[in-house]
């Protein structure tokens, strides 16, 4: 934690499920070859994507390549006027954020912008699809560089743009979860744009849900990724929520709390309090708010 505001989470290696069905060695080689040769695809359609018509459905196809490539099936719930929706109207896309896989999977239901932490684009996997799908990075060990990053965030959604933000601030296993920050709300509210909350939940065939896709603690992405390559029959389930309309709040606190209860209310949750923030030092004001991480 460079800074006291630095959202944390206390999901470790305690909060795996255990005895979870998994795939031989085989097929995790198999897995992985698919997904280095679906990444690889995407970068050589890169000049494809630059070109406007059929680029979200090629990005979309991408992206539920790389689903594939590790056996994950998606569970649409909801949503219908947002995966049919025209391009071109900009909304806050808030969800809970417990994987790598997420950013994957709300792309494959509609390619858009994200809000993310600078160090994704040099991951190995995904930094490449999320540099070329036009991400707005966060410096958030540089508090001073946030209301930049959040003015760019609001003129991003005032020009027209679906841009996804986690607000959580950093990963957590997924069958506990923390409070929604919220300076990127009040860029919502400066874009005068909707937010559109979605609720996701891991889980396997059978209906138990599941922890091990869960990116968590200070493990290596290369850790994560041979978790979900092993595990068999994994589902995302992917709850689209209703949008909450510009307006409907006053500021950006009651706008978080909204998007956050969407959440839990589609999953069925409650949530349980937990001091996900440090005291800001004697003598010193808290920032706007703590950003989004992974």
């Amino acid at each position: 934690m460079s800074h006291a505001w630095m959202p944390s989470s206390p999901c470790g290696d305690g909060c795996l499920t255990a005895d979870d069905p998994v795939v031989g060695v085989p097929r995790r080689i198999l897995r992985f070859a698919a997904g280095i040769f679906a990444v690889l695809s995407a970068l050589l359609s890169t000049p494809l994507l630059l070109v406007a018509p059929g680029r979200d459905r090629l990005l979309r196809l991408i992206f539920r390549g790389v689903l594939r490539a590790f056996g994950v099936r998606l569970d649409i719930r909801g949503g219908a006027d947002f995966l049919t929706a025209p391009a071109g109207r900009g909304a806050l896309v808030v969800n809970n954020h417990i994987s790598w896989l997420d950013i994957v999977a709300i792309n494959a239901l509609r390619p858009m912008r994200a809000l993310a932490k600078k160090e994704i684009a040099g991951w190995p996997v995904l930094g490449g699809l999320v540099r070329r799908g036009g991400s707005i990075f966060l410096d958030r060990e540089r508090l001073t560089t946030l209301p930049a990053t959040m003015a760019e965030l609001a003129t991003a959604l005032r020009t027209g743009s679906l841009v996804s933000v986690t607000p959580e601030g950093t990963t957590w296993c997924g069958l506990a979860s923390g409070r929604f920050t919220t300076a990127t709300f009040q860029a919502a509210i400066d874009g005068g744009v909707p937010v559109r909350p979605i609720a996701l939940r891991y889980r396997l065939a059978d209906g138990r849900e599941t922890s091990r896709p869960a990116f968590i603690g200070p493990e290596s992405l290369i850790a994560s990724l041979r978790r979900v390559a092993a595990l068999r029959r994994l589902v995302l389930e992917v709850h689209i929520c209703p949008e909450i309309a510009p307006g409907r709040a006053e500021t950006r606190r009651e706008l978080a709390a909204l998007a956050e209860a969407a959440v839990h209310s589609a999953l069925g949750t409650v949530q349980i309090p937990v001091q996900q923030r440090r005291r800001a030092p004697r003598g010193q004001k808290a920032p706007l708010a703590s950003p989004p991480a992974k």
